[in-house]
């Protein structure tokens, strides 16, 4: 039996390691998604990008305005700023059955302005592969489809992609007086 040099060891051991091991996983491939804030008016689901919601309540406490639309709810001080709260089911007229504590609320922050848009319900984070957006609006209401920029379909559901700054730049939206 002739002895090995170390370095002879090392290169028996390196063919041997080699022999026996897995090769690399295969690369998947990388698809380019959509995420966004789910949220529902009545029976309608939507999604709006995450750049467009800067932040999700509760409804909180308000008062009421004098001489404002009906779907204007009044103002609420939300951490020292007052934001004014929108009900869009009203605005798009809609009656909702949701009791008003139990509906959520989405801030949005378009041309320096902060509303809080009250809707029936936040359905969290939604992801899409982006490839599977539709830009054919759905079919949905007239008043609707203005703020509506297409969709996806995920789970057999529809998801209309909301555009929060068409609203907000929306001439009815911003004539809140009577």
């Amino acid at each position: 039996m002739s002895e090995l040099s170390p370095i002879d060891l090392l290169r028996e051991l390196e063919t041997r390691v080699r022999s026996t091991a897995l090769g690399l996983p295969e690369q998947e491939e990388i698809t380019e998604t959509f995420s966004g804030i789910g949220f529902r008016i009545g029976a309608h689901f939507f999604v709006s990008p995450m750049s467009e919601v800067t932040e999700l309540l509760r409804v909180p406490a308000f008062t009421r305005l004098p001489n404002v639309k009906p779907w204007v709810l009044g103002v609420s001080n939300i951490r020292g700023r007052l934001i004014p709260l929108i009900d869009l089911n009203a605005f798009f007229s809609y009656e909702s059955s949701d009791p008003i504590r139990t509906r959520r609320i989405l801030v949005i922050e378009q041309n320096e302005q902060t509303d809080g848009l009250v809707v029936d319900g936040v359905e969290g984070m939604q992801y899409f592969a982006a490839d599977s957006f539709d830009e054919t609006v759905p079919e949905i209401p007239n008043d609707l489809k203005p703020f509506v920029l297409g969709h996806f379909v995920k789970d057999r559901r529809i998801w209309s992609r909301f555009s929060m700054k068409a609203l907000s730049d929306h001439e009815q939206f911003q004539e809140v007086a009577v």
